[in-house]
């Protein structure tokens, strides 16, 4: 009898150090990429497992992103925070709402009662849960157990200043399971992004499923080795098993939806007339030889292409087509187009045949003769062809849309031609290059583009105010040559990514210092959903110099 005071007296000290323990929250409010207007306050909103998220009965399109806000907290919580239609005036609360904002902009209100999320459409409110996650302590996004959290009283209002904000991922070179591009896409959901330029077609890789021509995934999927590197370096010429993999058009559907719900918009990337081994591999009669193709186990530049000559090949590409707008519904296909050598077509009789009966001047308007031909093609079809800086030799459709890589080369012709551009340049946007010390970064394509560049990224740099107006977006591309891995590929990206969208939404003056100090709120993000990054050195702190 005599422990039950003793027993009760410390189950009464237990529960009064429960209700008494800390209540996680940051300090200072730092936030990738950044908002057009932030102040802070000094007070707080507590959250906790009780606080609802409320939407109005005319604002059910803003469901799904309420969702998405409820689970930010299941794991810390033990379950997501309540999600309500109906009221959303009444006891503090987390309100959503619709606003006379543009499509992607919103506006975040904490005050010390309660949250307002209104957003221009359901994308804009998904772009706001982004944002309140960066203001969620380690602990909550860590799913660390607690009673409740506090949220930074904070006024944000952001719309970004580019529309068209995306990743290029090559899965030719090395495949990425389903789950592992549904992964990539999670990462640029976080960073803002909305388009992922999916590489599906390579010389190394045939990588999407085409009913009408099963070779191409039966062989044109499959190569010899898997590491890309030259047999000499020490490795063999050829693996114990065949490396490779494909989507079926099941799983592409899969895909797409995936990134839909995150409101980003996948642009194939079916490569012609270059970059087609897998295809002729498969189909040799695709080429101008007609036969003795292989898939191709090493990176570069391959003499043998689409012969251009055949109106059998055009028949195949238009049926390619045809299936590939009906899995992906967005507006772009993207063909490649670069890098296309022309001896073959100098040598073949098909080639120069059309070169005759068309009266085109050389191999260089032939190619302008394949590209125009395609994309009527996709007009035709309600789509819009984008291909890379080389559709321009011979001449370009006015409706195409040029990728630029070569700022000076490249963007300067696309300009006078009247077309409109999504700028790459390759000294800010190619993320398969080296972030620092080549001794001690894992194995990369080579050059080097560190944090600082990738920030330096300026898509208006030197252009006119008329000129701006052709550049309708920018973007960063992850190619596959020597990533092969899901940890590599975010390691490569990451925190390169940040910087980009940084630039990319935000624009205005660089402040590379105050890029650092709100860079801190992606790597809580980073650590706590276990990313694989480049961890800051001391060099990273140095702003990038300006090149010739």
């Amino acid at each position: 009898m005599k422990r039950k005071p003793l027993l009760l007296s410390c189950c009464l000290a237990l529960l009064c150090c429960g209700c008494g323990r800390h209540i996680p929250r940051i300090e200072s409010v730092a936030v990738v990429p950044r908002p057009v207007v932030l102040t802070q306050g000094e007070g707080a909103f507590r959250i906790t497992p009780k606080t609802e998220i409320r939407l109005s009965p005319d604002d059910t399109a803003l469901l799904r992103e309420a969702r998405t806000l409820a689970s930010l907290f299941a794991e810390s919580f033990g379950r997501p925070l309540p999600v309500v239609a109906g009221d959303i005036d009444g006891a503090p609360a987390i309100r959503l709402h619709g606003a006379d904002l543009p499509p992607e902009g919103y506006t975040l209100h904490i005050g010390t009662d309660g949250v307002d999320i209104g957003a221009g459409s359901p994308a804009g409110a998904f772009y706001a849960v982004q944002t309140l996650r960066q203001l969620l302590p380690s602990a909550v996004l860590e799913g660390e157990r607690t009673a409740g959290t506090e949220l930074p009283e904070t006024e944000i209002r952001d719309e970004p200043r580019i529309g068209y904000r995306a990743l290029l991922l090559d899965v030719g070179r090395h495949f990425f399971t389903t789950e592992e591009v549904k992964s990539v896409i999670d990462l640029m959901a976080m960073h803002k992004l909305n388009r992922l330029q999916w590489h599906l077609t390579e010389d190394q890789g045939w990588r999407i499923e085409i009913e009408k021509y099963p070779e191409l995934t039966r062989k044109g999927a499959f190569r010899d080795r898997c590491d890309m590197r030259p047999a000499e370096e020490g490795r063999p010429e050829k693996d114990p098993q065949p490396y490779g993999g494909f989507y079926t058009q099941d799983e592409i559907r899969d895909i797409v939806r995936y990134a839909a719900e995150r409101h980003i918009q996948i642009v194939p990337e079916i490569e012609m007339p270059g970059h087609a081994m897998a295809a002729l591999a498969s189909y040799p009669r695709l080429g101008c030889l007609g036969e003795s193709y292989e898939v191709p186990s090493q990176w570069g530049v391959k003499e043998d292409v689409y012969c251009a000559g055949r109106d059998s090949t055009f028949l195949f590409l238009e049926d390619v087509l045809g299936e590939v707008i009906g899995l992906f519904p967005y507006e772009y296909v993207h063909i490649g187009g670069d890098e296309c050598p022309k001896a073959r077509w100098k040598a073949c009789p098909d080639c120069q045949r059309r070169i005759r009966d068309e009266g085109l001047a050389d191999e260089d308007a032939l190619q302008s003769y394949f590209v125009k031909r395609i994309e009527r093609f996709l007009s035709a079809h309600g789509r819009r062809l984008v291909g890379w800086d080389e559709i321009r030799q011979g001449g370009l459709s006015p409706s195409a849309i040029v990728l630029s890589r070569k700022r000076e080369q490249g963007l300067r012709s696309a300009l006078e031609t009247g077309n409109d551009v999504i700028m790459t340049p390759y000294m800010n946007c190619y993320f398969d290059y080296y972030q620092g010390d080549p001794e001690t970064e894992p194995l990369a394509f080579g050059g080097h583009l560190p944090l600082a560049a990738a920030y330096a990224l300026d898509p208006y740099e030197g252009l006119s105010p008329e000129q701006t107006r052709q550049i309708v977006g920018v973007q960063c591309n992850l190619w596959g040559e020597f990533v092969s891995t899901l940890d590599h590929a975010r390691y490569m990206l990451l925190p390169r990514l940040a910087a980009f969208t940084d630039r990319s939404w935000s624009g205005g003056e660089p402040d590379y210092p105050d890029f650092l100090r709100r860079l801190t709120s992606m790597l809580r993000l980073y650590d706590a959903c276990g990313y694989e990054y480049r961890k800051l050195t001391a060099a990273d702190s140095l702003p990038e110099q300006k090149r010739d």
